[in-house]
């Protein structure tokens, strides 16, 4: 049989009703295995001594507890486990301070003599692919063809020259690509390297990389290590 517990019964046993429980702990909804353990021992004090507790509502009541107990273990061994994977992705995402990755950034630094290298990725064969370098005012500096190119990634590599031959001066530039697709042009997404000064964690756990002349981008959109 299941015995009722009434408000009056539980405050004497120093117990709250389910009642006061969620008026004075709005944000709690679950009970925790001791919880259990105190009502299942106030019904068996309480019980009708010619009625008493059936077996088998005994067992199901201890089953209760084991699984909330169960339930509880088992999230604290998720919770630990989140952290230690956390842990480790920062430990090798500080490995990466100083080391180039190749990301979607759009964005590309060219220093004194260097150059801005990166991938674009074709769904399907193109017959012409080109990337456009811009400067902060939004002037296009540099137009690369790539010719025609059959479907994945292709790469390029600008060396700082302008249309005009001179050299642009160093600095981040604006890197976009386009590709023709039964005769028509359509923008395509450009990957860059960019190099890595830094890392953070974010809220949640996430991991930022910190790029030179960028910025900080979600270690997740990084598709290569070099």
């Amino acid at each position: 049989m299941t015995t009722s517990l009434t408000n009056e019964t539980l405050s004497s046993l120093g117990l709250r009703s389910t009642q006061d429980t969620q008026a004075t702990n709005k944000g709690t909804n679950s009970l925790s295995s001791d919880d259990f353990m105190e009502l299942l021992l106030a019904e068996i004090q309480h019980q009708d001594p010619l009625e008493p507790m059936d077996n088998s509502e005994f067992v199901a009541q201890l089953a209760s507890i084991s699984q909330v107990t169960s339930s509880q273990e088992l999230q604290k061994s998720f919770d630990d486990l989140s952290a230690t994977l956390v842990s480790n992705q920062a430990l090798q995402a500080a490995g990466m301070v100083g080391r180039d990755v190749l990301a979607p950034t759009g964005l590309g630094v060219l220093e004194q003599g260097g150059s801005v290298r990166g991938t674009v990725e074709l769904p399907q064969a193109s017959s012409e692919v080109a990337v456009k370098i811009y400067d902060g005012s939004g002037q296009m500096v540099r137009r690369l063809p790539l010719g025609g190119q059959a479907a994945g990634e292709v790469r390029y590599q600008w060396d700082g020259l302008r249309d005009d031959g001179t050299y642009a001066p160093p600095g981040t530039y604006l890197i976009s690509a386009e590709a023709a697709f039964g005769g028509t042009n359509q923008a395509i997404e450009a990957n860059v390297v960019n190099r890595v000064n830094g890392v953070t964690l974010g809220s949640g756990g996430a991991l930022l990389l910190d790029l030179a002349g960028v910025g900080p981008l979600d270690f997740n959109q990084v598709k290569q290590i070099l």
